[in-house]
Order: structure tokens, then sequence, then C-alpha cells
């Protein structure tokens, strides 16, 4: 019954778009783009479909304006909510993209130092054989290991700064600024750092540096124990690839790596700061997305948690995907055209796709031209 109410929901959202420039499904577009619109919400609500996702939430803005938003299936299947363009999803890696903002704006105001070490911020963090310094950390070369299992998914009531505890005496895994060895343990210390450098709680430096500043409306920290307007409930496929509801996570010991709720209008606002606007100065707006130096003169091809590469026609490409337990989201920036696409879902991702790049080659002109570049997320 629930999966047919799922369907004919979707089916509505296929070819139900008129002429109105908001509508009762709770979408926004510009009728200069209505044909790409078509498009781009058909593939999405057919990933969607194909893919067992209950709901979603999808923009695209152009040259800095929202031109299409649409919130997409249910949010509850047990109570038959349905999305809006206000529902909060887990977007689990994409939180250290809010977090890196929130770094750089404490590095303009000489609050950090990118240079110093993690220690002079943080005294508890045990000398290692090689000195992290803060700017490892945005970038994830400090040779600090990833979680084993699900050790990161499984801490109760704990904080960001307790929960270091997991590995903050293990040896580096590799010698610090040599290799990119991504690991959410990288953001979590960077936000114990933050915290001691400025003397406030990272959810307090959140809101005053990032979301409100920019005006995010739907980021903030997943608090089970709270009451969060507009929370998706999480679904994930279990072993024969049902959607059920997801197991219980307290993600906040993960807040600055994979522990935010959002949703596709403020991923999208997220891209536009970056991309222009007196949020940054000039300089920090420069070194943004310019790949580090590795070992042997390699550069990283991530850089402030951001993976940059050229798509298959020759487009410089800024993009991000994650994926927690009950929710999987993914941004795509094309600087050169001034493209921001947000996508946001509350199935956690066993499928290695994400519909950002089909939306994006209908808005480019490029649809069924060539295969998607997906897989350079990764």
């Amino acid at each position: 019954m629930l999966r047919n109410i799922q369907f004919i929901l979707l089916l509505f959202i296929l070819f139900g778009l008129s002429n109105c420039k908001k509508a009762t499904t709770d979408i926004f577009y510009s009728k200069k783009y209505i044909e790409e619109i078509k498009l781009a919400r058909k593939k999405v609500g057919y990933h969607m479909v194909q893919n067992s996702i209950p709901g979603a939430s999808i923009a695209v803005s152009i040259d800095g304006e929202l031109v299409y938003s649409e919130g997409m299936g249910l949010a509850s299947k047990d109570l038959e909510v349905t999305v809006t363009r206000d529902t909060k999803f887990r977007i689990g890696q994409l939180s250290s993209l809010f977090t890196n903002v929130l770094y750089q704006k404490l590095v303009e105001e000489g609050v950090v130092n990118p240079d110093s070490s993690v220690r002079y911020y943080y005294p508890d963090f045990p000398e290692k054989r090689g000195k992290v310094i803060m700017s490892q950390l945005a970038n994830e070369t400090s040779g600090i290991r990833p979680p084993r299992g699900d050790e990161e998914l499984e801490q109760m009531n704990t904080s960001i700064q307790a929960g270091l505890k997991l590995f903050k005496d293990d040896p580096l895994e590799m010698p610090p600024g040599q290799f990119q060895n991504p690991s959410c343990y990288n953001y979590n210390l960077l936000g114990a750092a933050m915290e001691k450098a400025s003397g406030k709680r990272f959810n307090k430096l959140l809101k005053e540096y990032v979301t409100d500043t920019l005006d995010f409306e739907n980021t903030v920290i997943d608090n089970p124990f709270m009451t969060i307007k507009g929370r998706t409930d999480f679904y994930e496929p279990n072993i024969i690839a049902q959607v059920v509801n997801s197991s219980f996570y307290d993600l906040r010991m993960n807040a600055p790596s994979m522990g935010l709720l959002s949703n596709a209008d403020d991923l999208v606002k997220l891209g536009n700061a970056l991309l222009a606007g007196d949020y940054f100065t000039e300089e920090t707006r420069q070194n943004l997305f310019k790949p580090v130096k590795l070992y042997n003169d390699n550069m990283s091809q991530m850089v402030n948690g951001w993976m940059v590469f050229k798509d298959n026609f020759g487009n410089t490409v800024y993009g991000q995907e994650g994926t927690v337990p009950g929710g999987a989201a993914s941004i795509l920036i094309y600087p050169e055209h001034k493209l921001v696409i947000g996508f946001a879902c509350n199935l956690s991702s066993s499928v290695h796709d994400t519909p950002a790049f089909m939306v994006a080659n209908v808005f480019l002109g490029t649809e069924g031209k060539e295969e998607s570049n997906k897989s350079k997320l990764k």
C-alpha cells in the first residue's frame, strides 16, 4: 500500500509540472528553463523509483540565481508525509564542506593559523612522528587513520572532543602532508581544535559564522534526542535490498565530518557563496579549490573537502557526495558555467550513483552524449 502511494506520488512529480511558479507540490522553477527542468525532474524521479528512494530534494542555480527547486516523494513512509523544499536530510561527508567554510572564516579572522600545529590549539592531541598542522586536517593529508568497522557510528552521547579518544593515541598511518587519506577523524579533530581556539562550542561557531550568516535555513546538527522541525525519517536497504527504517545512530560526535542535516537549497547556497559574493576575501576564494602539493610533487585530487576534476567535455568541476546511514547527498559546481546543483535523499546510498550529473548534463546541453563522471567523486 505504502509503496503504491510512493509510486503514485512520483508519477505525479514526473508529469505534474504546471505553469505556476509555485505549485502545491512545493516546486519552484524559472520559466526561462522550463524545458530543461521538465527533463531534469523526470530523470530525478526515475532515479528515485529505480533505486527505491522514498524522498529527496533537488535544486539548481545558474549565475547565482535559483532556477529550480523541488521536494519529491515521502519524508515519512509510515505517516505518509511528503517531502517539501524545507525537509532536512542527513548529508554524510558533505558536512565537512560546511565545517571547512567555518575553518576558512576563522583563518581569515586570525583565530586559527593554517600552518600551526594542531597541538598548539589542542594540547591533548599526543605528539606524533611528524607535526600535524591545521591545513592538513582540512585537506585530509594528516596521515590519521580512517575508522575501523563502524566504530565512528557506535558512540552515544559523546561530544566532539570526547570522540577523539577513538583514534588520537594511535600512530599515524603515513607521514603528514605526503598523501591524501580521507577519514572523518580529520574533520572531527579540526572541529575540536576550532572549539579550543575560539573558546566556543562547534554548534555555536557553525551557527554564528555559517548558517545564520549565509541564511542556511535548513542546515543544523542532527540530534536524535531533540525534535527538529522538518527532519525526514531515515531509511536504508537491508540485506535483500528492501528499504527499511534505518538503525538508530547518534552522529553528534561526528558533526564536523558527517553529522549535519541539510537539503538541496542550502547546498546550492553553499556553492554560490564559494563562487561569488563578499563572504570570503578574494585570497581565500582563489585558494579554496587550488590542489595542494603532496609526496614527489604529486598534486592532490581533493582540496578543502572538494574533489576537483575535468569532466568528459573539459569542464572544470568541484564536487562531493556523501552517504551515512539514513541519507545521502551530492553537490556539483561548474564554475565556468556558474552552475550549481544540490541533491539530498533519505536513503543510504547502496548504488554508486547520483542524479546530480544527469541534471548537470541537461543544463549543460550534454545530455545523451556521454556517460556521467560520477566515479570521479569517489
